[in-house]
């Protein structure tokens, strides 16, 4: 009785395990055969390697501050990196090719399946870089951006010029999701950008924002009482400059040097040179968690 036990035990883990596997080999290949795909990283590669994409190029991450760690949890390969508020990964600019999305008529969907710390704003992937020449902002995922009513939510960047959006200080120009992202659980962070709105979305759903004042907003010309809008569906029918940011993970450029820098773990990270419909992001999404 205890032997037909023990092996039945055996048999039931044995059987959850190649379960597992075969979900993180299905939501790979998903990916991998989902229409526009520019580049995915799995973070399988170890500490000390350049992180490699697979898409339109090999898009070879280096570590930047220091080593960066791979731990043995994740939603895509079962690995991910684990940022410490210190260490990066970054592409030189002129080494993006593909990932240099820009011009008339552009779009974009950049997702990440992450394990945030919740302990500060962090940027996940994309080109931006918030002081050089002024500014070289493109497009970037960011995890809380509270200064305009994105605390704690997914929120995806967009810039034409690189600049601040006048008359205010900073760029302004990022939807927020409705929902928070939760702390130390997985989840998967994306936005989508069509040409004429940016859209965040947690774990595959949209939520529509309604209309809403905008925090430090108010006082600026044309603004006496403040900016109302919605953060989600975010307008920005501006469209994509070519601004020459490198494409960094981790952490973005400002003033005071690097900074930005998520706290968690990075578990995958796709760009696509398309909107991804919500459908699709679902998908994702299910086969994730």
């Amino acid at each position: 009785m205890s032997w037909i036990l023990t092996t039945t035990i055996i048999c039931f883990f044995t059987l959850g395990t190649i379960s597992a596997q075969g979900q993180k080999q299905a939501l790979e290949k998903t990916i991998q055969s989902t229409r526009n795909l520019v580049a995915l990283w799995k973070f399988d590669e170890p500490s000390g390697k350049p992180r490699k994409a697979r898409g339109k190029g090999k898009f070879r991450l280096y570590e930047q501050g220091g080593k960066v760690e791979r731990v043995e949890d994740g939603p895509v390969s079962g690995y991910s990196i684990k940022l410490d508020g210190t260490t990066f990964l970054s592409l030189p600019n002129d080494k993006t090719g593909k990932l240099n999305i820009h011009g008339p008529g552009s779009t974009v969907t950049v997702l990440a399946w992450v394990k945030w710390s919740g302990e500060q704003t962090g940027f996940l992937g994309g080109m931006w870089n918030e002081y050089q020449d002024g500014g070289k902002r493109q497009y970037g995922l960011f995890i809380s951006l509270p200064h305009y009513n994105g605390r704690n939510q997914v929120c995806g960047h967009i810039s034409k010029t690189g600049k601040p959006t006048p008359p205010f200080p900073y760029s302004i120009d990022y939807s927020a999701s409705a929902q928070e992202v939760p702390v130390n659980e997985w989840c998967l962070a994306a936005f989508t950008y069509d040409g004429t709105h940016i859209r965040s979305y947690l774990n595959g759903k949209f939520i529509a924002r309604d209309p809403e004042l905008i925090e430090h907003t108010a006082g600026f010309e044309g603004y006496p009482d403040g900016l109302v809008q919605s953060k989600n569906p975010y307008f920005f029918p501006e469209g994509l400059g070519n601004n020459g940011s490198d494409f960094t993970v981790g952490a973005v450029l400002l003033r005071r040097g690097m900074g930005n820098f998520f706290k968690g773990s990075i578990g995958g990270l796709a760009v696509f040179d398309r909107a991804l419909e919500e459908e699709e992001l679902q998908k994702f999404a299910d086969l994730s968690f």
